[in-house]
Formats: C-alpha cells, structure tokens, sequence
C-alpha cells in the first residue's frame, strides 16, 4: 500500500511538472510574439475593406488605418467601414501581461505548407472580455496565422493572416475575419436586408466575413496624437 502511494505521488507530481513546463513554453512562444508585435511602436496603413454579410449591402470602400502604442487606433474613411478592432491591436493588448492569463500548448496542425504551434489562452480574470483565446502560431517567424477570440461583446471571431513585406514586424497583409453575425455589432447607417430575404433562416447565415488588404505601409514614422482626436 505505502509504495502504491509513492508510485501515484510521483505519477501526481510528474503530471504537475508537465502541466507548468507546457505553461512556461507557451509563455515564452507569447512573448517572442509579443515582442515582434512591439517592434512596430507606430504605423498607418491603406485599406481596402470588402464586406460579405447576410442581410448587409455594402460596397468595398477604401480607408486609411493609424495605430500607436500602447492603444491608440483610428479607422479614416469617406464611407462607413466595418473593422474589427480584435484583429490589429487585441493580440497584443492580450500578450502584454502573461500573469492576466494561463497558456497552454494544445498541439500542432498545418495552416497550408506551414506547421503551426496552436496555444490556448484562459483570462484568470472573471471581469475580462476576452472569454477564450486560440493562437495559430508560426515558429519559424514568430508570427500569428490565424487566432481565434470569443469575447463577451461580440461572440466568436476567427481572424487568418497574410504576410509579406512587413512579416518582421508581425503586420500582416491581408486579413479575413469570420464573425458571428448575431453578436457583431453593425455600424449605424449601414443598409440592412433582412426583412427582404427569403432565405433568412438558413443555419449558414449565422456568419460573414470581412476581408481586408493591407498597402502601403509606413511603420515607425511618427505619429502625432492629434490625428487620433480628429
């Protein structure tokens, strides 16, 4: 009996020692993102935003994004545009502080030719909007290729990044967002159809997306504050 709980006390204790070395792992696959994600102190960006939603006519319009850190972040358009802020700035908002959050290595899986690291997060906080978090991560380049985040305010968001000219900074070049359409809040004066579709209890119709292209980018030139209070 006595060395049948010894076995089982160094079974507990080798689980234990696992379970701290995948969190101490995945903390550190998040900070080396992290600090890319940091590298670009500010940027602005053309944007090209497509929308495909149930019930919403809206046209592709062009836009002009500014970002600084810590939380600074503007979308300039003539027309309405539809971004959602999770996919700039949330990662690194939620990489800033690893003690808000316990991260676990879940496994790997290939995004296309390339084989990702896929980390979980869980907030330790109940007052957090942020509900779950899943990172698709690169190794190689210590990027993220796709995340998914369900907060509290707009349900489940599935984001896939592409990557070019500015992959050193882990600033992507396009981006396809899947939303839930039920919990995403629609910007005012966008048109609506659903009182005029037929098939508008169709299950698919739950999601959208949202597909951004990234041009033009101007990393670290310096921006003043004012153009976030205009």
């Amino acid at each position: 009996m006595m060395r049948f709980k010894i076995c089982l006390l160094v079974f507990f204790v080798w689980v234990f020692s696992i379970s701290i070395e995948a969190q101490s792992n995945a903390n550190v696959i998040l900070h080396t993102v992290y600090a890319k994600l940091q590298k670009a102190k500010d940027y602005s960006v053309d944007a090209n935003i497509k929308v495909d939603m149930p019930f919403i006519r809206i046209l592709p319009i062009n836009a002009k994004i500014y970002f600084k850190q810590k939380d600074k972040f503007k979308v300039e358009s003539k027309s309405i545009a539809i971004v959602p802020r999770q996919g700039f700035d949330q990662a690194s908002k939620m990489l800033a502080d690893t003690n808000s959050f316990t991260a676990v290595i879940q496994g790997n899986e290939m995004i296309g030719p390339i084989k990702t690291t896929v980390v979980t997060i869980i907030p330790l906080s109940d007052t957090s909007d942020l509900v779950l978090g899943r990172l698709w991560i690169d190794l190689t380049q210590n990027i993220i290729l796709k995340s998914q985040l369900t907060t509290k305010s707009s349900g489940s968001i599935l984001t896939e990044y592409t990557y070019g000219s500015q992959a050193s900074y882990g600033l992507p070049d396009k981006m396809i967002f899947s939303i839930d359409v039920k919990k995403f809040k629609i910007p005012k004066g966008v048109v609506s159809e659903a009182g005029n579709n037929s098939d508008a209890k169709k299950k698919d119709e739950k999601k959208g997306q949202i597909i951004i292209v990234l041009t033009n980018y101007q990393v670290n030139k310096g921006i003043l504050d004012s153009v976030f209070n205009k």
